[in-house]
C-alpha cells in the first residue's frame, strides 16, 4: 500500500473538478493533477504547428513535441517543449480540440507514462475523465461528479465572463453537449462512472458541501487521522 493515497476524481466537462480538485489537495497538502490540461497543451501544440488532421502527420508531431508538469509552489503548470502554457490552453476551441484528441491511441499512449510517473508515490488528487477507470483504476479513492448541462453551462458562462469572453449562454450549452458526446461515445477509454467511485451530483450543491462530502468519504476510506484530520 502506499504511504498516501491516490484520489481520483472524474466527470464530464463543468462538473467542478477542478476546483473541488484543488480543495482538496490544499486541504490534503497533495498534488493536484490537472489531467485535462496535459490533453489541452497536446491540442495547443497541434493547433500551432498546423495540424491538418492526417495521423502520419501526428505520429511526427507527437514523437517531437516534449510534454512535462511542472510544481511551482503549489501550483501546477504545464509545459510544452519548455514553453509554459498554463493559461494558453484554456480556451473553448482548445478544450474542444483536446476532446477530439483524447480519444487518439498515440496521444493517450503518450501522457499515461507522465501521468503514472507523477503519481508514482501517491499523494495525488487526479481529476479527469478517466482517471479512476483507466489511468489509476487502483486508486484507493474514487469520486465521479456530475451535474446537470443547464447546471454545467451556467457556471462555464460566467466563468468565461469573468474572464472577459463574450460568449452566449446557449453556445456554451452546445459545446458542453458536443463534448459529453465526444468524451462518452470515443471507443478508447469513455467517459464512464467507476464501478466502486462514490458519485455526486453538484447540481444543487455549493463548492463547500461537495467538498465536505469528499472529505467524510476519504476518512472513511483512508483511515489515517494524522494525515486526513479535518
Amino acid at each position: 500500500m502506499r504511504e498516501k493515497p491516490i484520489i481520483t476524481i472524474d466527470g464530464p466537462a463543468g462538473a467542478g473538478k477542478s476546483t473541488i480538485g484543488r480543495l482538496l489537495a490544499d486541504w490534503l497538502s497533495f498534488l493536484y493533477l490537472d489531467t485535462g490540461a496535459l490533453y489541452r497543451a497536446v491540442a495547443y501544440y497541434l493547433t500551432r504547428k498546423g495540424f491538418t488532421g492526417e495521423e502520419k502527420e501526428l505520429t511526427g508531431l507527437c514523437r517531437r513535441m516534449h510534454v512535462k508538469l511542472k510544481n511551482q509552489e503549489g501550483d501546477l503548470h504545464v509545459l510544452v517543449d519548455s514553453e509554459d502554457v498554463t493559461m494558453k490552453i484554456r480556451t473553448e476551441r482548445i478544450g474542444l480540440l483536446a476532446s477530439k484528441i483524447s480519444a487518439i491511441p498515440l496521444v493517450r499512449a503518450l501522457l499515461l507514462s507522465v501521468q503514472r510517473d507523477i503519481a508514482m508515490d501517491g499523494g495525488v488528487v487526479a481529476e479527469g475523465r478517466d482517471m479512476g477507470t483507466v489511468v489509476f483504476p487502483d486508486a484507493e479513492v474514487k469520486f465521479f461528479l456530475d451535474a446537470s448541462v443547464k447546471e454545467r453551462a451556467g457556471r462555464r458562462y460566467h466563468e468565461l465572463l469573468e474572464k472577459g469572453d463574450g460568449v452566449a449562454l446557449r453556445d456554451v450549452e452546445s459545446d458542453l453537449l458536443l463534448r459529453d458526446r465526444q468524451d462518452s461515445e470515443r471507443p478508447i477509454a469513455p467517459l464512464v462512472v467507476p464501478p466502486d467511485a462514490i458519485r455526486i451530483d453538484s447540481t444543487d450543491k455549493t463548492i463547500s458541501e461537495v467538498v465536505d462530502i469528499m472529505k467524510g468519504a476519504i476518512n472513511q476510506c483512508w483511515n489515517r487521522p494524522k494525515l486526513l484530520d479535518i
